[in-house]
């Protein structure tokens, strides 16, 4: 891809429990630039269709495609009117494919772990959520099985696959800090063409 073909975008991609939306967070903020995610363009999708609450909106989506698509087009015009971004999702890698397309890699059991470690006891029990990690695990790969079901049948496409991405890093040998350093650094070596 050449200079002129690229954009000021980073899109942030990976495993659940990678730590996608921290990550692409800290990397707007060193940045300076403004930070969207899938969850936002959801959340304000379903605003405009009176839906207050993400769950609702998820519930009245399950099945239909047409949500999903709205999601991915207001993604894909994100990506065409805007600039000095990072966007966190699974399909951005996708929908902006001028964009430095970041995966973000994890073990479930890992992620298992990082994730009911840091997750509020109350909200734990409040959404019956096993405390275990092996368990926790299995329903993170039942999750990532699912979404692999959903977008091969939306668009015949795998999300965790690393090829589809500009560069790799395995966040469990770095600190949140690191990641973000390690991403900006190949960012800027990528929109130069020194990498």
């Amino acid at each position: 891809m050449e200079v002129r073909d690229k954009k000021h975008i980073i899109t942030i991609g990976g495993m659940l429990g990678s730590g996608k939306s921290s990550t692409a967070k800290l990397v707007a903020e060193r940045l300076s630039y403004r930070h969207y995610s899938a969850g936002d363009v959801m959340r304000q999708l379903g605003k405009e269709q009176g839906i207050k609450d993400i769950r609702a909106f998820n519930l009245a989506s399950e099945g239909k495609k047409d949500f999903d698509y709205h999601v991915d087009e207001r993604t894909k015009l994100i990506g065409e009117t805007d600039d000095r971004l990072v966007f966190d999702g699974h399909m951005a890698w996708r929908f902006i494919p001028q964009s430095f397309r970041v995966f973000l890699h994890l073990d479930e059991t890992i992620a298992a772990i990082r994730i009911l470690n840091n997750m509020d006891e109350s909200r734990r029990v409040s959404e019956h959520i096993s405390g275990d990690t092996d368990e926790y695990a299995d329903f993170l790969r039942e999750r990532k099985a699912s979404n692999m079901r959903r977008y091969a049948d939306l668009y015949e496409t795998n999300p965790y696959v690393e090829k589809h991405y500009s560069f790799v890093v395995d966040t469990s040998q770095f600190s949140l800090d690191e990641v973000s350093g390690i991403i900006i650094d190949a960012y800027h070596k990528w929109f130069t063409g020194t990498r």
